[in-house]
This record gives C-alpha cells, structure tokens and sequence, in this order.
C-alpha cells in the first residue's frame, strides 16, 4: 500500500450501504489500479489490492465533484460561447452570404450579358457578312448569265449570217465576201469558253471569326471530352512501342520489342499507333495528355495508311493519308502531304483536345488549359478517320 493510503485500522462495526462482496465490509476506499470502491480488508496485507495506489472514497468522491463543478462552468462557458455565435456571428455569417451571392449573381449576369451581347454582335456581323458574300456571289452569276447570253445570241447571229452565205449566194458572191467572212470568224473566235473563276462561288471563309471559333471549340470541347471512349488498337502499335493495359497509354522503348508479332495492321518501323474506332460523319472530340513527351505526333489518319518500311508513305504528316499536331523538343508544326506548318506556340500544351466535325470537314487543335485553339485546318476528308498517334520520347495518354 502506498504512501497516500497509510494502513487503515480495524473499522468500527459495518455501516448500512453496499458491501464488500468478498469480505463483507463497507466500501471506504477507492482503488486505483482496479477503478473501483473497496473495503478495509481489501487494502490490508493479504488483499487483493495491496501495494495498489489507494485513496478513502470520500476524498476520492470530493475530487469528482470538483471535477464535475469544473467541467459544468467549462460547459457553462462553452454553452455561453455557442448561443453567443449564433445570436451574434451566425447573423452576420447570414448577411454577409445573402450579400456575396447577390454580388455573385450580379457578377453573373454582367459577365453572361456581356458574352451574349458579343455573341449577338458577332452573329448580326457574320450573318450580315454571309449575306453580303451570296449576294456577291449571285451577282457575278447574274452578270455572267447576261454575258453568256449576250455570247451565244452573238454566235447564233454569226452563224446564221454564215449559213445564208452559204446557201443562198453563188460561187461568185461568195468569194466577194471573203472578207466578211473572214470578220465573222474572227468575231466569232473571240468569244472565248467560260473559264472556272472563284468570283462563281460562294467564299465560305466569310463565316470564319476566330471568337466564334474559340467558343464554340471550348463549349464543343467541354460537353463532348470524354464521352468518346477512344483506345489504342494494340494490332497497330509498333514494336517501338509499349501500350498500357486499358489501352490508353503509348511509351516509347528506342529498343525494339520482338514480342510483338507482325501482322498487316502493325507499323513496323515508326513509333506509331491507330486508334481502334474510326469516325465518320458527326462531331468528335478526345483529348491526349502530352506533359511527359518532348516528340509527339496527335492527329487523324485514314484507314489505307501504309503501315510498313521507313518511307514517307507510313510517316505521319509525310503523306495524303495524315493529318497531324507535332512537336520535336520546343518546335511545334502542323503536317499534312509532306506540308509543315510552324506553329508560334508560347508555352508547352500539358494537354491536346482534338475537335473533328466531319460535318463542315474541319480538324481542330486545341489546349483546353488557357482554352486556346492552337490550329484549324479545313479539307475534304476522302474518307473515315481514325485518332492516330506517335511518340519518340517518353510516354502520351488518352484522356478519358
């Protein structure tokens, strides 16, 4: 028994309340080590609690009414401080969200207002422009339908002024009008064969507008991005090449796999690979994360690209089949049919979204991070494309 629990005597006669159910005692102390009242008998050597740290249940039922007091002011306190928040913060908390969401809802409107006032500015301006270019257009075939009218009327009149030469005079008339003839089939010679001139057709540039160009690529972008399920088809990936297990993710390996079989499909010389899906009509839209390559080829390709040898014919961007964004180190280019393209980009994309809309036969690139469109380029496309990739440095990914 320790210190603070010096032996306590034999007791006087047991007091009524709960006992000590080994000895019968009335429970006068407390014990520490077990956390619970105990007799007299209990503490004394023999018992069970010798050497235990012990304390006279009074003390130690004083000591918890302290507590207790102490912890009823603490949550006295604490109650105070809450009704305190609620009836002085919370208020305050309240106007101050009423007052930012309006702020918000103002800012709202303003900022749409002002989109919206330019979109209907630039829609009245485009709209007008379109009109203006089939109006034109109209014009100068209206012109031309006057001219070739104007020409044949003439030809018809020349011609009929050579038949009646013909049928109706004698030898000698005839050749009293050499020269009349010979004026007639100049005039006639220099009425020249309609010839093809862009002032016929309808200019469709005119409906360009790089605002338009840039929203509707960033709304296009973000409602189509990530609904097409694009993945690699592994029949098409070079051996230079490593593809993930979901088929997303192309790493380039400078030594060639020979697990690889070869097949038709493959391309086995350069890092290149197709995607398993082609498109062919409607809108489209993925997204390649490039961050980790510095040489990287992202773009569409048709079907009848050559896959095998080291030529032109199977080198994205070197032939009529491909159309691609590359960059090698810090250059960037657009290539198409041996055509490169520099392109001034002032930072690295992290990011590619490709904008296929096979609709108005248009490709777009675009870095969906400072929401930039990087290049357009419009052309007849011959047939369905496939998403096609390379890369020689480092690993690009499928963002789905």
């Amino acid at each position: 028994m320790s210190a603070e629990s010096a032996g306590p005597g034999p007791g006087p006669a047991p007091e009524p309340g709960p006992l000590c159910p080994e000895h019968s005692q009335a429970l006068k102390w407390f014990c520490f080590s077990e956390g619970r009242p105990v007799c007299a008998a209990c503490t004394e050597l023999g018992g069970r609690c010798q050497g235990h740290r012990i304390r006279r249940a009074e003390e130690r039922a004083e000591e918890l009414r302290n507590k207790i007091v102490d912890q009823c002011e603490r949550l006295q306190l604490q109650s105070a401080g809450i009704t305190k928040y609620v009836a002085e913060v919370l208020p305050g908390k309240s106007q101050r969200a009423v007052s930012m969401a309006s702020a918000a809802r103002e800012l709202v409107i303003q900022r749409l207002g002002l989109v919206r006032s330019l979109c209907e500015t630039e829609e009245q301006r485009l709209l007008e422009q379109v009109h203006r270019e089939e109006e034109r257009a109209q014009q100068s075939i209206l012109t031309q339908r006057v001219h070739w009218a104007e020409a044949l009327q003439k030809l018809d009149t020349i011609r009929t002024s050579l038949v009646d030469m013909l049928t109706q005079m004698d030898d000698l008339q005839l050749i009293q009008k050499e020269q009349e003839i010979f004026e007639r089939t100049e005039e006639a010679e220099g009425v020249l064969d309609p010839q093809e001139s862009k002032k016929l057709s309808f200019d469709e540039k005119c409906a360009w507008s790089p605002l338009l160009t840039q929203l509707w690529a960033t709304v296009a972008l973000g409602s189509l991005s990530g609904t097409e399920d694009v993945r690699i088809d592994e029949r098409t990936v070079s051996p230079f090449l490593q593809l993930s297990d979901d088929r997303r993710t192309l790493t380039f390996n400078a030594k060639k796999s020979k697990a690889c079989a070869d097949g038709p499909e493959r391309f086995d010389h350069w890092p290149n690979a197709l995607a398993a899906t082609s498109f062919r009509d409607g809108l489209h839209a993925w997204v390649v994360n490039v961050q980790n390559s510095c040489a990287y080829k992202v773009g569409v390709a048709l079907g009848q690209l050559p896959r095998k040898g080291s030529g032109s014919d199977s080198r994205l961007g070197h032939n009529a089949f491909s159309w691609v964004f590359s960059r090698y180190d810090q250059e960037f280019c657009f290539s198409h049919d041996g055509q490169h393209e520099p392109l001034g980009l002032l930072r690295c994309p992290a990011q590619l979204g490709m904008l296929l809309d096979l609709q108005a036969q248009e490709l777009l690139f675009y870095d969906p991070a400072s929401g930039t469109v990087l290049h357009t380029h419009c052309a007849s496309f011959p047939g369905p494309l496939f998403p096609v990739f390379a890369v020689a440095d480092q690993n690009i990914s499928i963002v789905h």
